[in-house]
Order: C-alpha cells, then structure tokens, then sequence
C-alpha cells in the first residue's frame, strides 16, 4: 500500500489533471487524502482539479459545437442519454451546469447536450467555471478533512480484499439501474 501512495505522491498532480478533464471524481478525493497524509498539496491539487474540469468541460461544448458530425458518430449508441440531457437542460435551465459536476453519469453528456443547442457560450463559460470551482473545493476539502476516516475505509478493503468487487458492483448496478431508468422510452396509453 505505500507504494501505491509513494507511486500517487509522484505522478499524483499530471493524473489528477488528467482524470478531471473527463469527471475526477475519484482523483480529487485521492488528492484530498493524499493531502491529508501529508505527500500532496491541498491547494495546488484543488486548483489543477478546478483547471482541468473547467478545461474538459469547455472541449466537450467546443467539439459539440464546432465537429457535429465527429461527435454525433460517437454518441450514436448514447442517443437517450443525450436526449436525457437535453430534457434536463429544459427542465432545469442553466441550473443544470451547476449541478451536473456532481452527478456522475451526466457530467460529460451535459456539456455535449449544450453545445449542440445555440446555448451562449460566455454564459456557459462563467457557470461552467463557477460550478468547476465549487465542485473542486467540495470534493477536495471534503477529502481532505474525512482523510482519516477514507484512509480507514482504505485499510479495511486492503485487509479484506474481496468487499471491493462488491462495493463496486452496488455502486455499478445503481448507476447503471438509474441510467436505464431515468432513459427508458415511457410509453403513453
């Protein structure tokens, strides 16, 4: 287990920037631990955090908005997915770009949902910034002060290995069950 800290501690801040340009959840939480550990900075890895999310966000609109056609023929098997976002976008208005940094499974359908509509994009830059923001220091300082409580987390899982495939097939099977719900074509009668 410490070479996996000591491995983190050195290549930690470009996999942290990398991992937050698609989502970061996990990253920025192991950031936030490592940070209580004492092997990371807080304040640096909040800020790359904040950068890349910010970043991936705005590639995903960019690409949206300015190569349909690429993006269109990689999403072909998400289709409800993305009509799913662009009921939420509807439904919720610009709300939607401040929430969607913490709801894992829309984070990146959002952004391409908004980029192809005629959404604004300064007003979807300052929101995406904000919300890139306050989801960093969230989940970072979250992180940060539960660092002993998620380190034994940790621990109990390297000790008993065989509660991680079961956490992550619960955690897998819910988010899958809600997808598949929350995009299944409703029938009227």
């Amino acid at each position: 287990m410490e070479d996996t800290f000591s491995n983190l501690a050195t290549y930690g801040y470009i996999g942290l920037f990398l991992y937050s340009l698609g989502g970061g959840f996990v990253a920025i939480i192991a950031a936030g631990v490592m940070s209580f550990m004492g092997k990371m900075d807080l304040s640096l890895s909040i800020t790359i955090a904040f950068i890349a999310n910010a970043l991936g966000d705005f590639l995903l609109f960019y690409m949206a908005r300015y190569q349909k056609s690429m993006m269109m023929e990689g999403l072909r098997k998400h289709r409800r997915k993305l009509a799913l976002a662009h009921i939420m976008m509807k439904k919720n208005g610009s709300w939607i770009i401040l929430i969607q940094k913490f709801v894992y499974g829309i984070k990146t359908l959002i952004p391409i949902a908004i980029g192809l509509t005629k959404y604004d994009f300064k007003r979807f830059a300052i929101l995406n910034i904000l919300s890139a923001g306050v989801w960093a220091l969230i989940f970072g300082l979250g992180s940060y002060y539960s660092g002993g409580f998620l380190m034994s987390i940790a621990e109990a899982i390297t000790q008993k290995p065989w509660i991680a495939p079961i956490i992550l097939v619960v955690f897998g099977g819910a988010l899958w069950l809600y997808l598949t719900q929350a995009t299944k074509r409703k029938i009227k009668k």
